[in-house]
């Protein structure tokens, strides 16, 4: 998060925040009992119990979106960007996706079976898009804003080992042969 900050102690379930109240900086009226992770964009929290599916936002939801309408029985990974969460099921390729649509907030058209990596531009107030990736078939699947990654169709995945992200673009590294490709904003 940018503006506010939220640390877990995961041995006793409480959670303190600070920062701006706007954007996720107080949060004494949330119950964190059982969450096991928090994740954050830059304006939103996520507090998830893994064990139960149950999370909680907060923040300014209207700058990346609201959680309690999601289901998030057998979540194994949430990632996020600056203004959008991902929430995955390796185990089924179940994904949700929530907060501005532009920047990557809608996932529901996109086929999630088999990745193995997902990677978000990180944190920033200007852009937002995630990479899905399938190392074993070199299937790769990019949405969010176009200009700072959200479009890779030009982009050869086969024998990437690694995915890197900054705020406005990412780079697939292929180990093996050295090959670097970068998408994105080129600034």
């Amino acid at each position: 998060n940018e503006y506010a900050f939220a640390a877990l102690n995961k041995d006793t379930g409480k959670v303190q925040c600070w920062g701006d109240s706007r954007d996720g900086g107080s949060c004494s009226d949330l119950d964190f009992d059982g969450v096991t992770d928090v994740y954050s964009t830059s304006f939103l929290f996520m507090a998830l119990n893994k064990n139960t599916g149950k999370a909680q936002c907060w923040g300014r939801s209207k700058a990346a979106g609201s959680c309690s309408d999601l289901d998030f029985a057998g979540v194994t990974d949430v990632y996020s960007n600056g203004y959008a969460f991902m929430a995955l099921s390796k185990n089924n390729g179940k994904a949700q996706c929530w907060g501005s649509s532009w920047s990557g907030g809608s996932c529901s058209d996109l086929d999630f079976e088999g990745v193995t990596d997902v990677v978000g531009t990180k944190h920033n107030e200007g852009c937002g898009a995630f990479i899905a990736l399938n190392k074993n078939t070199g299937k790769a699947q990019c949405w969010g804003q176009s200009w700072c990654g959200g479009a890779c169709g030009d982009v050869d995945f086969a024998g990437v080992t690694d995915v890197y992200s900054n705020e406005y673009a990412f780079a697939a590294l292929n180990k093996d042969t050295g090959k670097v490709q970068c998408w994105g904003d080129s600034r």
